[in-house]
């Protein structure tokens, strides 16, 4: 006989995936904050924090695909709670790193743990919602990392004046370990698991009385990459990518040494960055529902390009720059939950993982690419200004890029 529960376990996935997301993006998005106080006391330069980070994405992108696979074959549960175990274990290591070396060994190792707080979770997420809902729920979802990146604007400041940077990454990779044991207790892989519908599903389904375990047969991925839509998607992607991250990863450093801002004003652009984020993922994710994830991208990566534009030609104002921090934040926030709804509407479910952990190479050659060149274009030129260019003709190319790819099949 089937349970009985006050609310559809579908929101209670949603409430544990939202904390998995708030901490893996408050150590992920947080880095751009921490980072000028960091290399500052470590002695590093720009490119050292450029190839710190990148450390971390060579990890992310060359095992997601993997991670992916396993979430169809295995379920989200088990991959989710594994990951988060060696996220918490990476993030407290951080705290102790005393040489280059140890913060890039150490932040791939997050990497490799977060590797299991996007690709499984939005799979999983989705797998609980009708396809004509699932907007509204990633939309939900990704306010968690909007919170995250909010949350290190006011609580880094604060970190820093009272202990220093290292214990950043010390109560988060505790918060981490602490998210292992809820997963394990909370997560399911699918609805039938609980005998559940997935939310908004009327027709009746069959109930599967074996705990927690998918049909693990052989995943069918013949002809998905050979669709031209799968390429063109992916390269959007990795354009769009490399200019969020140009911007988004050396904001901070760029309103304290180039704009010459103090770091409590500084740090406000990573909390400016995350309240507009949520903005935007509880409005232009539902909206998608309703508009195609392909009109609200080409929508979105418009405004992201013309907010970049914009930075640039605001020069050394700090103010343009805050308002323009602000409107591409708004749509930075729904970007890459889009993208990997995308997944949902042009390929079947049964290899949504595998679509959305492959995109991650595409997302990530995009943004391991901008680091080093940032990094480098500010240690030779002393500025900012012609990365950020490049940060904005690459958005101008990932709105041609999604402008090919044609409407959904399903």
């Amino acid at each position: 006989m089937k349970e009985r529960y006050l609310i559809h376990w579908a929101w209670i996935i949603t409430a544990t995936c939202f904390v998995n997301l708030f901490i893996n993006y408050s150590v992920r998005l947080g880095y751009s904050v921490v980072l000028p106080e960091m290399i500052r006391d470590l002695g590093f330069n720009r490119t050292a924090g450029g190839s710190i980070f990148n450390a971390y994405l060579f990890s992310y992108i060359l095992i997601t695909p993997f991670t992916g696979y396993l979430t169809d074959k295995y379920g989200g549960r088990l991959v989710i709670s594994i990951c988060c175990f060696i996220l918490g274990a990476g993030v407290i290591l951080m705290g102790t790193v005393k040489e280059l070396w140890e913060a890039c060994v150490f932040y791939a190792i997050v990497g490799l743990g977060a590797t299991g707080m996007w690709t499984p979770i939005i799979t999983l997420v989705q797998r609980w919602f009708v396809i004509n809902r699932r907007g509204m729920a990633l939309g939900i979802l990704s306010t968690g990392y909007g919170f995250g990146f909010a949350f290190m604007g006011i609580g880094f400041p604060w970190i820093v004046n009272h202990l220093n940077w290292r214990y950043s990454w010390y109560f988060l990779g505790i918060a981490a370990l602490f998210m292992v044991v809820i997963n394990a207790i909370f997560l399911r892989s699918s609805p039938e698991l609980k005998g559940f519908l997935p939310w908004g599903q009327k027709e009746p389904i069959v109930f599967i009385k074996s705990e927690d375990k998918l049909d693990s047969g052989t995943i069918n991925l013949s002809g998905v990459f050979k669709e031209k839509t799968f390429w063109l998607i992916g390269l959007s992607y990795t354009c769009i990518s490399y200019s969020l991250y140009g911007i988004t990863t050396f904001m901070v450093d760029y309103a304290k040494y180039q704009l010459v801002m103090p770091l409590e004003k500084a740090s406000l652009l990573a909390t400016i960055h995350g309240i507009c984020q949520i903005i935007g993922v509880l409005t232009i994710l539902p909206l998608s529902d309703y508009l195609g994830r392909r009109k609200t991208i080409i929508i979105s990566n418009s405004f992201i390009t013309a907010s970049l534009i914009g930075i640039i030609l605001a020069g050394h104002s700090w103010a343009p720059f805050y308002f323009l921090v602000g409107i591409m934040a708004i749509f930075y926030g729904a970007t890459f939950p889009i993208y990997g709804a995308c997944a949902g509407d042009y390929f079947k479910k049964e290899v949504m993982g595998t679509v959305i952990g492959t995109w991650t190479l595409f997302y990530g050659s995009g943004a391991i690419l901008v680091h080093w060149v940032t990094g480098i274009l500010r240690d030779t030129t002393g500025n900012y200004d012609q990365a950020f260019i490049i940060d904005s003709a690459m958005a101008v190319l990932a709105v041609f890029l999604i402008a090919a790819v044609k409407n959904s099949k399903y």
